[in-house]
């Protein structure tokens, strides 16, 4: 499920990733910070909570950066857990199929080919189909290694996607710097001992280690030895 919680409009953001220091891989969420899919997110999620009788803007500020059973689970807390989990194969069906306005982040498809021969993991709440879908919608490389829904027990803001997704890369966490751009994602991975580079305005809210408006001014380097660094910023 998608990107993150409304943030504040004051919300200042954070420094620019160069200030992130070394590292060795990337873990990388996917709505919100490599695909823009606000607008299905909202039409999927906009309908479900009016049909429950919820605020629909009151339900987007929890929704995006989780799976849909745990969403639902804030939204609704007495109802049992069985009827979230086949409510939200319900929803992962409609978010598949709806694709209209599923777009890259800016300087997405460039940042992916860029780190093509780097390590790094797609980690995301969507399941296996929902993320191909988005990630193909968008034009953009689906990484050999993820960590999709399917993947785990514990939806984000539990950091279990994210450890399971450096262990696949063989680094520790403290070697790992995740991008994400949701309150959930970002909990989960400072839960997870990992650095945090904030992707897009949303994300600026929620203190990350750095951040930066897109991925258009995001490069990263290599060394002979495998260790990376965010390049700095551009300065015209």
């Amino acid at each position: 499920m998608p990107s993150s919680e409304t943030p504040a409009a004051t919300a200042a953001p954070g420094p620019h990733p160069e200030t992130i220091g070394p590292f060795r891989a990337l873990l990388l969420d996917m709505d919100g910070t490599l695909v823009n899919s606000d607008a299905a997110v909202e039409r999927v999620w906009r309908s479900w909570a009016v049909g429950h009788g919820l605020d629909p803007d009151e339900a987007l500020k929890v929704v995006h950066g989780r799976q849909g059973y745990a969403t639902m689970a804030a939204l609704l807390p007495d109802r049992p857990m069985e009827e979230n989990l086949a409510e939200n194969r319900q929803l992962l069906a409609q978010e598949t199929a709806d694709l209209d306005g599923v777009v890259p982040i800016a300087g997405a498809p460039a940042f992916m080919d860029a780190v093509a021969a780097l390590p790094h993991a797609l980690v995301t709440s969507a399941d296996a189909a929902l993320a191909t879908a988005r990630m193909n919608a968008a034009g953009l490389r689906m990484p050999d290694t993820r960590v999709t829904a399917e993947c785990v027990g514990a939806s984000k803001p539990d950091p279990e996607g994210f450890l399971k997704g450096a262990a696949e890369l063989g680094f520790a966490p403290e070697d790992c710097v995740v991008l994400e751009d949701s309150e959930a994602g970002v909990t989960a991975a400072r839960a997870a001992g990992m650095r945090v580079l904030g992707i897009g305005p949303r994300a600026a809210a929620f203190a990350p280690d750095a951040h930066a408006p897109d991925l258009t001014d995001v490069h990263v380097r290599a060394d002979a030895s495998g260790v990376l660094t965010f390049a700095p910023a551009r300065r015209d």
